[in-house]
Order: C-alpha cells, then sequence, then structure tokens
C-alpha cells in the first residue's frame, strides 16, 4: 500500500489518464483548517475514485512578491519547512502533491491559462476546493465565478469552504498560527495545530563550544524566516532514540558567541549523551523560558544555561513526561 504522496514539480504529470480531486493552497503548518480541507478533499477522493490532491506553491506566492518589489519585511514567516509540510500531507494520505513553482512566469499566467495548464491538462481535475476567496492569474484576475464556468467546459465540479473557524468561533489560520508563534504562545498554537508545535531538521556541526562548558548541544538546521519567536524553550527530541528525550532548547543567532550568524535551533538533551551527528530529529516544543539574550560574558551565559536546564527539568518533574 502506498504511503508517501507521488510529488510532482512539473505539469502535466506524465500519468494523466489518472483523474484528480484537487485543493489548492500553501498548507503552511497544515493546521486544524487544512486539516479539515485535506479530510474533505480525501472523502469526495474516494467517493469518486480519483487521487486525492493537493496543490502548492515554492516558494509562498507573497515571499515571491515581496523579494520581487525588495520589501523584505513583507516575506511571511515559515511555520514548517518543505519537509515538515509534506510529511504531514502524506499523514493526512494525500496520494499526490503538486510543487508548483512560483515565478514570473505563473505570476503572468492569464486565469484561463491556469485552469486549462494546470488543472485540466496538468493533473485532470474532476472535482475541485478551494477557498470562497481563492483568487488565481495574473493580477490575482480569477474568481470563483470564473472557476464554475470553466469547470462546465471542461467537466469538473467546483466546491467552495468557508473559513474553518474553531469552537469559541475564531478562525483558524495560517496568520492566527504565525500571530501565536511570533510571541511563544504555544498553547495557542498548539490550539490551532491539534497537536504542539514542531519543527524537523537534520543535526549539523557546531563550534563545538556547548561541550566545552558542559552543555553539549545539537546543532538543528531550521527555515531562516522560521515563525517561532527566538528564545529558549523545553523540548523533547524524537527520533534520536526509541523514546523521545526532554531537552531544553534556544533557537536564535546565538548573539553570545557569533557575529550575524544563521538561525539555529541548539538543542541540550537532558542526562544523555547521544551521537547524533547527521541524524534527522524532530523537536517538539513545549513551554516558552525566556529571551534569547546577549551575555556579557561566558561565566553570566554558563548561570542563565544552568537556570534553563533547571526550569526544564522542573517542567518535567511537573508534567511527569
Amino acid at each position: 500500500m502506498k504511503t508517501h504522496p507521488t510529488i510532482y514539480r512539473t505539469l502535466p504529470r506524465h500519468d494523466n489518464g489518472n483523474a484528480s480531486a484537487v485543493t489548492i493552497g500553501n498548507f503552511d503548518g497544515v493546521h486544524r483548517g487544512h486539516q479539515a480541507i485535506l479530510a474533505r478533499v480525501q472523502e469526495q477522493a474516494r467517493a469518486r475514485g480519483l487521487a486525492s490532491t493537493v496543490m502548492t506553491f515554492e516558494p509562498h506566492p507573497r515571499a515571491y512578491f515581496a523579494r520581487r518589489g525588495q520589501r523584505p519585511e513583507l516575506v511571511p514567516t515559515q511555520i514548517s519547512s518543505l519537509r515538515d509540510k509534506l510529511a504531514a500531507l502524506a499523514a493526512h494520505k494525500m496520494d499526490q502533491v503538486v510543487l508548483e513553482r512560483f515565478d514570473q512566469h505563473l505570476a503572468d499566467m492569464s486565469a484561463q491559462d491556469f485552469i486549462r495548464q494546470l488543472l485540466v491538462e496538468g493533473l485532470n481535475t474532476r472535482w475541485l476546493l478551494v477557498g470562497e476567496d481563492f483568487r488565481y492569474g495574473h493580477k490575482r484576475s480569477g474568481d470563483i465565478e470564473l472557476l464554475r464556468r470553466a469547470g462546465q467546459e471542461y467537466g469538473f465540479e467546483v466546491e467552495t469552504i468557508a473559513d474553518i473557524v474553531d469552537e469559541h468561533g475564531h478562525r483558524i489560520s495560517s496568520s492566527e498560527l504565525r500571530t501565536a508563534l511570533a510571541v511563544g504562545n504555544l498553547t495557542r498554537a498548539e490550539h490551532l495545530l491539534g497537536h504542539s508545535y514542531r519543527i524537523s531538521g537534520h543535526v549539523v556541526h557546531g563550534q563545538k563550544l556547548g561541550r566545552s562548558i558542559g552543555y553539549p548541544t545539537l546543532n538543528v538546521k531550521v527555515p531562516a524566516q522560521c515563525a517561532l519567536r527566538s528564545g529558549v524553550y523545553v523540548v523533547r527530541a524524537h527520533g534520536l532514540g526509541p523514546q523521545a528525550i526532554n531537552g531544553v532548547a534556544s533557537l536564535g543567532v546565538r548573539p553570545t558567541i557569533s557575529q550575524g550568524g544563521c538561525l539555529m535551533l541548539e538543542v541540550h538533551l537532558l542526562d544523555c549523551q547521544i551521537d547524533a551527528y547527521g541524524k534527522l530529529t524532530c523537536v517538539e516544543f513545549l513551554e516558552y523560558l525566556r529571551d534569547e539574550e546577549k551575555f556579557p560574558d561566558l561565566p553570566t551565559m554558563i548561570a542563565a544555561i544552568d537556570n534553563d536546564a533547571q526550569c526544564a527539568r522542573d517542567h518535567f518533574a511537573l508534567h511527569g513526561l
């Protein structure tokens, strides 16, 4: 049985006889709103004998236009890496994922060509689910009405979905999730995601300073525009052994010891020595402890890390994990 979706980076597909049930979106974070959409796509795909399909864009269209307009501050932060997004789509049993490159060619494509080239010729679409405010094509000129007319012409059905809200009537969206992560509100993020916030990445070689001060760390690469607030967190690391390993982690650019560094997640495992270089780990964030700080010297920094590690031990003692 196939467990991973087939990934297409170009359309049309090589096996285009296979008709599709499609949804289109960025699916950053694959939060509870996205999960409801994926469940509906899967349900309709099964009922109609179609391949459940997500079409998503790389980079995010807003990021593309922000960079093109030289407005880097408008680039949306990234909730999940491409790897984590694909893993989440696989977990929700999508058959196909189209990673459509968002570039000048796609930005200039007319709404009619978007429908014909991507949906009809590209995916042999028979059923389509999009948000009520979905826009596409050059200068966002395409709307739902045009999609419905095209559907009658080409033989696909269009269903729209309203914003997904939680039990309090609050909208569940990627922007809400970005806001929660930006302030380190992990409880709110978990509510929106349906699970605790996680980042996966490969363990890479660092500066080896941690081991010299009694706090060896695993250095994990994260997206440069990571949505989570920089700071120190109580975490668990998955995938390095048979059980999750308790730890404390710092997300940031290491202001005390490096100038102008890239964003890095440094994880110190509590009471555990492990050689993890090259391994893929998934780091689960449980509690926000404090902001990233620039310390005047190493002794001051070590005292702060001592305190962070004790806070993490207290968290696990209290929560019994």
